[in-house]
């Protein structure tokens, strides 16, 4: 099965999967590939542009790569096969390019108050302010960080406590841009929704739960559950916005290639 798969699917897959394996052997060495390859935050000291293509090919976990190639093996072939693989590959990446363009988007709009919060905190510090940073970007603060706060409301005018609950907040804005994002769900996600749109009737067996539902429902569903997630969990590790960034891009380009029907099939 996997010689017969298409060359794009399988050398994306190879890739993926020689990638993964290298980073687990790296780590046992102390080097981690995601300083240097995975995304992120565009003013964070790591961030680089090449890795809006190499963050694709890193991932965090065994099942996460093996649900994405699955997926990829899955969707991908039969797109390829239809599209040919330059343009399936053009389709991969403009959707898994478009995916971490969509993120950093909607983080730079996720920030923009934490960054003005921390400029409004340095010019005027205090415990309170500080409690309330925390309390509105730290879900679990550290017993560590809890014992300072304690400690600087009873000595307020402290320039030490000041100075180091500037600090505090600088870290907290650090950490959060310094959060990277990897995977390959992007362009997955671009990959299901273009399944979806040129195979919509066809029929997907779920396995939880076991019963058949035709791809254009199963995308929307998807699309729906992706999109809930991204309201109400902004901030679980799991970039939700770029899976509907893939699948946004994945819909603009298959519009632009529908208008050309001769090329398009």
């Amino acid at each position: 099965m996997f010689l017969r798969m298409p060359p794009a699917v399988k050398n994306l897959i190879i890739i993926n999967v020689l990638m993964f394996l290298a980073s687990w052997v790296l780590t046992k060495y102390n080097i981690n590939l995601d300083d240097h390859l995975a995304l992120y935050y565009y003013q964070s000291p790591n961030f680089h542009v090449y890795q809006y293509i190499t963050y694709m090919f890193m991932h965090g976990s065994f099942w996460h790569i093996f649900f994405n190639m699955y997926a990829l093996f899955m969707f991908g072939a039969m797109l390829e096969q239809v599209w040919g693989s330059q343009r399936f590959l053009i389709f991969y990446f403009v959707t898994g390019i478009g995916a971490a363009l969509f993120y950093t988007l909607v983080n730079h709009f996720q920030f923009m108050p934490m960054v003005r919060e921390a400029h409004a905190f340095a010019n005027t510090p205090s415990p309170e302010l500080l409690r309330t940073f925390v309390r509105e970007y730290l879900k679990q603060p550290s017993a560590e960080l809890l014992g300072f706060m304690n400690q600087w409301a009873e000595a307020p005018s402290s320039p030490q406590l000041i100075n180091d609950g500037v600090s505090v907040v600088n870290s907290i804005v650090a950490m959060k841009m310094g959060i990277p994002c990897v995977g390959a769900s992007g362009a997955i996600f671009g990959v299901l929704l273009g399944f979806g749109m040129l195979f919509p009737n066809t029929e997907l067996l779920l396995i939880i739960p076991p019963i058949p539902i035709k791809a254009k429902y199963f995308v929307l569903i998807y699309g729906g559950i992706e999109l809930f997630m991204s309201i109400t969990q902004p901030g679980d590790q799991v970039a939700h916005v770029a899976h509907l960034g893939g699948m946004l891009f994945g819909f603009i380009m298959i519009k632009m290639w529908a208008k050309d029907r001769k090329n398009f099939y």
